[in-house]
């Protein structure tokens, strides 16, 4: 681990963060994670669609022994911010994953580990862990494994193995990615993963996941190749017998797909749109969201994830439905240009607006949030 950077005194918000990466991070990894799909017009719908939902605040409300505490699948948690999985974060910087678990960690936030981890999953694991141990650690959050299912079984079943064994809570499946969108952002840029950063966690052999079809012959479609594997509900179904752990379906925005999740024995949805990085001119989180919470009510765990930039960001979807949130790009902002201490201040920067927007809308504690906070 690299010694620990300091803030500088100019960093006061999320956007503070993302300059602060796009000045480190050379062209090739700066189009990988801040880029989208196509136009990236779902990448700042996502930003956008948060900003102009209006908040209607109360006033004159006792406040008196307020918190951000939060339940979600059982858990107390220190509040509802999560981290999202994002590939290869040794990208952005040496210590990558483990010094965003670290931070997680240190600061009571939930942490969901990708696939395509650049540290073994082992690894983080153990940070994770080691660190919610420490007294002066905040209440830890949960640690998740996400997961693309593999061609081979056995494949999808070692990694099952792996994350159970290594103190994982739960697994999330990524099911609105079976093929890359087109990153126009990423093939302008040439992009390519730089040498010594892989996925670590899946045989050399295997390719990309999702996979990618700009290598295809001419003569080949997707639908010929690698769409032969795309996983189905009868997958997802397979995949919750198979282990004993909670399953999430990342990637849900219809009403009637978070309906069947529920059927198949999900405990949880992620309404997301893979942060505009697939389908380009897909609905916002935000508007998705009120759907699918009122589409399984209170029968299973329903996240968003998506454009959260603010602790407002964060009050508006638990007013929607959500128990949690999950932020990807802004703490691999703080990952890049400051390692696990960029990681821990933008948890609690996002923790604090989330705090005041809670004092300032007269909520005590999250279990006072009420629609009408919201302007309709």
């Amino acid at each position: 681990m690299q010694a620990l950077q300091s803030i500088p005194n100019h960093i006061v918000c999320l956007a503070d963060h993302e300059a602060e990466a796009r000045r480190v991070l050379d062209d090739n990894a700066w189009a990988y994670f801040a880029g989208g799909a196509a136009d990236e017009l779902t990448l700042q719908a996502n930003v956008q669609a948060w900003q102009r939902t209006q908040l209607l605040p109360r006033v004159l409300n006792a406040l008196q022994g307020g918190h951000t505490q939060v339940q979600l699948l059982g858990r107390t948690l220190a509040h509802p911010v999560l981290l999202a999985p994002v590939a290869y974060q040794r990208m952005a910087h040496p210590d990558g994953e483990l010094a965003t678990a670290l931070a997680a960690a240190a600061q009571g936030a939930g942490l969901v580990l990708s696939t395509q981890a650049s540290t073994p999953l082992e690894h983080v694991a153990q940070a994770y862990q080691c660190m919610a141990g420490d007294p002066a650690s905040d209440t830890p959050g949960p640690l998740w494994f996400q997961l693309y299912l593999q061609p081979e079984r056995d494949v999808t079943l070692h990694l099952l193995s792996r994350a159970e064994a290594a103190g994982y809570q739960a697994i999330v499946l990524t099911v609105d990615a079976p093929v890359h969108g087109a990153r126009d952002r990423e093939r302008r840029a040439g992009f390519r993963l730089p040498p010594g950063i892989r996925a670590v966690n899946l045989p050399m052999h295997l390719p990309a996941n999702p996979p990618a079809t700009d290598t295809l012959p001419d003569s080949t479609s997707a639908f010929e190749s690698v769409l032969q594997h795309a996983p189905t509900w009868a997958d997802v179904r397979w995949l919750v017998q198979a282990t004993r752990l909670p399953v999430l379906l990342k990637g849900i925005l219809h009403p009637d797909d978070a309906r069947q999740a529920l059927d198949i024995g999900a405990a949880g949805v992620i309404v997301s749109n893979h942060g505009g990085r697939t389908l380009d001119t897909t609905l916002p989180t935000a508007h998705a969201l009120p759907g699918v919470a009122q589409a399984v009510g209170t029968q299973m765990a329903v996240l968003a994830d998506g454009g959260i930039r603010r602790g407002t960001d964060v009050f508006k979807a638990l007013v929607l439905g959500a128990h949690a949130v999950l932020v990807g790009k802004p703490y691999i902002y703080g990952l890049a240009h400051a390692g696990a201490v960029g990681v821990a201040h933008t948890i609690r920067l996002l923790r604090d607006e989330f705090e005041i927007a809670l004092a300032l809308c007269g909520c005590a504690t999250p279990a006072h949030i009420r629609p009408e906070h919201l302007f309709k």
